[in-house]
């Protein structure tokens, strides 16, 4: 407002309500609450269909003792059924830990990599949590925690299971570890659900068949769930034992070997060598999981 000729120029008002430049929130603490969003409303989801959850997490892992453990020795075609009862048991008690491991991968793999997958396709759902107030990789890490909830869970619905469907006379001797169980589940969950962002952002949709085929199957079949790595010695080539090397490459082979660890007293890999790889491949895996997401998110 100008003043009138011959008079002093008027002092400008100041406003009656400055404004509040300063955020009210931290970004660290903006970053922690939608964390904690996402995973709350990814554990809502999965309380809304745990009988679903159930059904899927139990079905692979039953049907693998139910045939080995107990339609087996039934008929006579039991895996160690040559040393009677006792080598029957002595499968038994090698293959659980093993059943376990199956289930906490196959979590991962279906919680994150499928579900990852699936929103990356034609309706790119993932859209919508990457507006949430946080940075992209977190929506990636939140993913991942939530599915290592689930895998705790499958692991904690698995082994009671695994541990009773047997045949008359076949009994595992488990043996529980309780400080090897609580550190190894939890890191074997977070190394699987890793694994499972890596895999979900590397594979269209379309090609989940082939990771099925190329990536699944080998790690199940070559990760020492029915046979200890100890017992792959007597395969060797000019003395050299080339599987047991091989499947080093195979992160499963050092969950099942640590699960023996935790739920057995039979011979299994050594624990310093189980606790510092698997971290090795949480790393590797969320780093490139990582990655692999930002590119997708912002292609």
């Amino acid at each position: 407002m100008t003043s009138a000729p011959g008079t002093a120029p008027a002092a400008p008002v100041p406003p009656a309500h400055p404004i509040d430049i300063v955020p009210r929130r931290s970004a660290a603490a903006s970053s922690r609450l939608a964390l904690g969003a996402l995973i709350r409303r990814d554990l809502t989801v999965l309380r809304k269909n745990f009988g679903e959850f159930v059904g899927r997490t139990l079905m692979q892992p039953f049907l693998l003792v139910f045939v080995f453990l107990y339609v087996f020795p039934v008929i006579g075609q039991g895996v160690g059924s040559a040393g009677g009862r006792a080598g029957e048991s002595a499968f038994a008690t090698v293959l659980v830990p093993g059943v376990v491991s199956i289930a906490i991968m196959f979590q991962g793999i279906q919680s994150v990599a499928i579900q990852m997958s699936q929103e990356f396709g034609f309706t790119r759902e993932i859209e919508d949590r990457v507006q949430a107030p946080c940075p992209i990789w977190l929506v990636a890490v939140a993913r991942v925690l939530s599915g290592s909830v689930q895998g705790l869970i499958s692991a904690a619905i698995v082994l009671p299971i695994a541990a009773v469907v047997h045949a008359p006379g076949v009994h595992a001797d488990l043996r529980i570890h309780w400080w090897i169980t609580l550190t190894l589940i939890p890191l074997a969950c977070v190394a699987m659900t890793s694994l499972g962002l890596l895999l979900g952002t590397t594979f269209q949709p379309r090609n989940i068949g082939v990771m099925f085929g190329f990536v699944i199957l080998p790690l199940v079949f070559l990760g020492g769930t029915y046979y200890q790595w100890t017992a792959l010695a007597p395969v060797q080539v000019g003395g050299f034992h080339w599987l047991q090397v091989l499947v080093l490459v195979n992160p499963l082979i050092y969950i099942s070997e640590g699960m023996r660890a935790a739920f057995t007293d039979v011979s299994h890999m050594p624990l310093y060598v189980v606790y510092p790889v698997l971290v090795g491949f949480c790393v590797l895996f969320l780093g490139l999981g990582l990655r692999n997401f930002r590119r997708r998110v912002l292609s």
